[in-house]
């Protein structure tokens, strides 16, 4: 039964999270996507084992925690895999076209300069990056984080992969 209770608090978490997605974006919340998959794990797991305390009385927490875990993540990393992926932005744009075509030139002249508008965006929004003339400068903020990232994908073996290369 602790793994059904388990299972009840990734229903739970599967309903609650993508409610506060929209709930985000219609109300204007200032709290980012992550965070909003924080918070509706949290309370889902809080509720899960609330459920499993007063409903089952040899209450096992690990089983239910580690089906709720497991879920999550899997919910979790199918979430990072297309949020702001430029690659399937661009995959989209092309299937949106007459034709499911574009020539590379339209891609790169129109698409992918929106993409980074609202890339870089971003990171000004968050303080990692300032504009000076035409140019971007990393903040202090943004050297940190770059350092942080950078000692991440050595310890998870990533190494050079091209596109986010942090040396030190």
């Amino acid at each position: 039964m602790s793994f059904a209770v388990g299972f009840v608090a990734v229903v739970v978490f599967a309903l609650l999270a993508p409610a506060l997605q929209l709930m985000a974006r219609a109300r204007a919340w200032a709290l980012g996507p992550v965070i909003l998959l924080a918070i509706a794990a949290v309370v889902s797991h809080g509720l899960g084992v609330m459920l499993g305390i007063f409903a089952i009385p040899q209450f096992q927490y690990w089983n239910a925690a580690s089906i709720f875990g497991f879920c999550v993540l899997a919910y979790v990393f199918a979430f990072g895999a297309v949020y702001k992926s430029v690659s399937l932005d661009i995959l989209r744009g092309l299937v949106d076209r007459p034709g499911r075509r574009a020539p590379v030139s339209d891609i790169a002249e129109r698409q992918v300069p929106d993409l980074f508008r609202g890339r870089i965006g971003n990171l000004v929004d968050g303080g990692l990056v300032e504009p000076v003339d035409s140019h971007f400068r990393a903040t202090a903020a943004g050297r940190n984080m770059a350092g942080r990232i950078g000692r991440l994908r050595r310890a998870f073996g990533i190494g050079d992969t091209g596109l986010y290369d942090f040396s030190d």
